[in-house]
């Protein structure tokens, strides 16, 4: 069919490698129809569909964040500007916290610089406000 793409045609149009693209179909992230030789064909549309999954693990949004939020989208064209909005601001306060935990982590890298010590009682890093006293004695880091 004219407006669908082999895998090799997905795979080099979305930039993506044809594992990844067998690894979005395992997770539910996109979907394929076979041939009657059991080859994939993609709809075009899913090609930005592609670019929408990037841009969100980009920014951090988990794969099962992404499936559920790209879900409601027909697979057989490209999100309207409408669908790309609502997407979005289901993804931005994520983002905008991840940048608020991130800046104030580097914040409190720089102040560490300087002692080098990282105690694990004083540490604002590892241990703020000591909270792991309250777990008593013992190794309590494990992680």
């Amino acid at each position: 069919m004219p407006n669908e793409l082999t895998i090799g045609e997905m795979a080099q149009r979305s930039g993506v490698s044809i594992s990844t693209l067998h690894f979005y179909e395992k997770k539910g992230l996109i979907t394929s129809r076979r041939t009657k030789g059991n080859q994939r064909r993609y709809p075009r549309g899913l090609l930005r569909h592609v670019a929408i999954i990037k841009i969100a693990q980009r920014a951090g949004i988990s794969l099962a964040e992404i499936r559920a939020t790209m879900s409601s989208l027909p697979e057989d064209r490209a999100p309207t500007a409408e669908e790309w909005g609502r997407m979005s601001a289901n993804w931005a306060d994520r983002l905008n916290d991840r940048i608020k935990g991130l800046s104030q982590l580097r914040d409190q890298m720089q102040g560490c610089i300087g002692c080098g010590c990282l105690s694990l009682k004083d540490c604002p890093l590892r241990n703020p406000g000591d909270v792991l006293a309250e777990r008593g004695a013992g190794a309590t880091l494990l992680e």
